[in-house]
């Protein structure tokens, strides 16, 4: 009897205070993710008499100099395109491009992101909300749309979770209109990084040394001692959160080595890649694809979290997409992450992404991207940004910067720099009511909304028009 009361308590006392301690730090947690949001709707609504007399500026000098402006370009056969990821500014900018040369855009989103500031646009004359794409009614909600506005082509600025599913949907809708995205035959093999470095391989294209990881002993029993490079691990299904995760492998310790691996959710339904790390400077790219022919292209220096773009001339990477995309006939949108190593200067191509990458806002003054996607004439070279083109950055990420790295003068004025010799990618005097309706209509309630359930952020994203969170979209 003393043995069965000796072993129950200690197990009833420390579950009790575990369960009480857990409540006590989820409500700490609670308390700060809701400062967070009113601390950040009050600095919005501090800057937003600031902004909004920029915008009504704008608006008013244009409806002053309309008259006087010349028409927008017109498309030989001007088209309807449809267009889904309105949140994203990648989306804005292909509306813009499309609307300016005649063609006519309709943005759709999720019911979730009803609230996008894009779809104030003067390049956007319809806007719908459909289903999430993992529903089984997302197809025929996109099939619906194509018929009632008589769409003529589909181009999806898809988020990685929704490029799958956009590809299932060309069945459905290609009797009606014309999809420029990767086909299902071919949308796994470039979403898949072991798969895409298999099949770059098979071209005799260079990529790192890349192994299938399914289980986390298949790493713990990797030999690294015949290895000149260093590994990392990543997660083969999209993940916006460890996705910035770079640890290098092995550890100093087998056993630091065996307990991280074990703190990843590895499985054979959540594949990872275990990918040589090669040091060197990495460089990302978008293209636009037609039967396997580049028609549209850019590369810029790249980060984990990208959110600058300033066009950079590297032909080798160029003929690296182009080899590619002929290997495969791919049509459709790719983004491809690069790196250039530092001791052997190869440029080697890590993973491709099969959508819009948000480098396409270095187009916003190139009257030839309508050409690259709608047409099907071939090209003799892919169309690029503009030699005038300005570096693109998104504002409140450089304020953000700029204010958290006061103490370092060399960073100040480097941030000073970008945002006096770049272009802000939202903001377009044509157009400027989307700047004013997504730092002010779509983020601030994205924030209420969080307010509300409690859930909190990492951080908010701008670009892509959302709040990052563990487990979210």
């Amino acid at each position: 009897m003393t043995q069965t009361i000796t072993t129950k308590t200690p197990t009833k006392v420390p579950l009790g205070k575990g369960a009480q301690h857990s409540a006590i730090e989820r409500a700490i947690m609670l308390v700060i993710a809701a400062l967070k949001d009113v601390a950040t709707l009050l600095l919005l609504l501090a800057v937003l008499p600031i902004n909004a007399a920029i915008v009504l500026a704008a608006l008013l000098t244009n409806a002053v100099s309309r008259p006087f402006q010349n028409t927008p370009t017109q498309a030989t056969t001007a088209k309807t395109v449809l267009i889904n990821g309105g949140k994203m500014t990648k989306a804005l900018q292909l509306a813009r491009s499309f609307h300016r040369a005649g063609h006519r855009v309709v943005l759709i989103e999720t019911h979730k992101y009803w609230l996008v500031g894009h779809r104030f646009s003067n390049a956007v004359d319809r806007f719908y909300t459909v289903p999430n794409e993992h529903s089984p009614d997302y197809a025929q909600a996109l099939l619906d749309i194509v018929q009632r506005e008589q769409v003529d082509t589909y181009v999806p600025v898809c988020s990685p979770a929704a490029s799958y599913f956009d590809s299932q949907a060309i069945t459905v809708l290609s009797p009606h209109c014309e999809v420029l995205h990767v086909p299902p035959n071919k949308i796994d093999l470039l979403d898949d990084k072991y798969q895409f470095a298999k099949a770059a391989e098979s071209f005799g294209l260079a990529v790192p040394k890349s192994y299938r990881i399914t289980q986390a002993q298949q790493v713990i029993d990797f030999d690294f001692s015949n290895e000149t490079r260093k590994y990392i691990l990543k997660s083969i299904p999209y993940d916006s959160v460890r996705r910035l995760d770079l640890t290098r492998l092995p550890r100093e310790t087998p056993e630091e080595t065996a307990a991280f691996v074990r703190s990843l959710p590895i499985s054979d339904s959540k594949p990872w890649i275990m990918q040589e790390f090669i040091p060197g400077q990495e460089y990302c790219t978008h293209s636009t694809l037609r039967a396997g022919e580049l028609r549209m292209h850019c590369c810029c220096e790249s980060s984990a979290f990208q959110i600058n773009y300033e066009n950079v001339d590297k032909p080798e990477i160029t003929d690296w997409v182009r080899t590619f995309a002929a290997g495969l006939t791919l049509t459709g949108q790719a983004s491809f992450d690069f790196i250039e190593a530092y001791d052997d200067g190869k440029v080697y191509a890590i993973e491709c992404n099969p959508r819009t990458h948000s480098a396409i806002t270095m187009f916003y003054n190139e009257p030839a991207v309508a050409t690259a996607y709608l047409e099907q004439t071939p090209l003799q070279e892919p169309v690029q940004p503009t030699a005038s083109s300005k570096p693109t950055y998104w504002i409140y990420h450089e304020i953000w910067r700029l204010l958290t790295h006061l103490a370092d003068p060399k960073a100040t004025l480097n941030r000073i720099k970008t945002i006096a010799q770049g272009k802000d990618a939202i903001f377009d005097w044509r157009d400027p009511l989307p700047f004013l309706m997504v730092h002010h209509w779509q983020i601030p309630l994205l924030l209420l909304q969080d307010l509300r359930k409690g859930t909190g952020w990492i951080r908010i994203d701008f670009n892509i028009g959302k709040l990052v969170q563990l487990g979210g979209d």
